[in-house]
């Protein structure tokens, strides 16, 4: 794996390593999918940057030393706490306190993705292919019986995959990823064309992606979850994006 992160703060922290997403138009949602992903519309989004991993336990270990955050529920079990392994169990309020922590640290503003924003990340660019590597199925994906095979417990340490199109690893597999919006299952019903940013209320956050034990009904690139925003679960995560200047 490469490193994690790329630019020193202030007080040593170094900024997540990100890379570009273009703006423009592309489909969202499937066809093929559950109703929750109709309709099929075309959305645009803003150009943002987007962490190249999901963000490890080495970094936030960095966040509970600065803000004496207590620790997350599986942090001493050795299936999770490799420093590289993508932290799990953080719940979207404690993902959000970490975006809000580093914009203060860094200077520059930090926060989890929208659904149309990660769902335009993981697709790359390529249109109409179901997961992030195209459309083989999950079995079908070289890298299925290291993450999925056997008795896997825990996620792989970020980074040790293939990237897709856009250079983000683990999009769509590993951990679920937190997003901003509030969960709504008929919202694309009603969702504006440019910059979607989800409902304004709801009891439950979005997420999106597979994780090492749900693979197949999550890792396509349109498929949608949510849990309530306090939950802390073994196979959820998160990853930053930024804006822009």
């Amino acid at each position: 794996m490469t490193s994690t992160s790329a630019q020193d703060s202030p007080c040593g922290y170094q900024e997540a390593l990100c890379v570009p997403i273009p703006a423009g138009w592309f489909w969202m949602g499937c066809e093929r999918g559950r109703d929750d992903e109709k309709p099929v519309h075309h959305v645009w989004v803003d150009a943002f940057e987007m962490a190249v991993y999901q963000v490890p336990n080495r970094d936030w270990v960095a966040f509970m030393e600065a803000t004496a955050h207590p620790a997350p529920p599986n942090w001493k079990d050795t299936d999770f706490s490799h420093p590289d392994q993508p932290v799990v169990a953080v719940s979207w309020v404690e993902a959000a306190k970490y975006c809000d922590w580093l914009s203060r640290l860094v200077g520059r503003r930090y926060r989890l993705p929208t659904e149309a924003e990660w769902e335009r990340a993981a697709r790359g660019g390529r249109e109409g292919e179901l997961y992030p590597w195209g459309n083989a199925l999950p079995d079908e994906w070289p890298e299925y019986q290291r993450r999925w095979g056997g008795e896997v417990r825990g996620p792989l340490p970020v980074g040790q995959g293939t990237p897709n199109a856009f250079g983000l690893y683990d999009i769509g597999e590993n951990v679920h990823e937190w997003c901003a919006d509030w969960f709504d299952k008929g919202y694309y019903a009603v969702s504006p064309k440019r910059n979607p940013q989800g409902p304004a209320s709801g009891t439950r956050h979005a997420s999106r992606g597979g994780a090492w034990r749900h693979q197949i009904k999550a890792s396509r690139s349109a498929a949608r979850s949510s849990i309530p925003p306090e939950f802390q679960y073994a196979d959820y995560g998160f990853r930053v994006v930024r804006d822009i200047h």
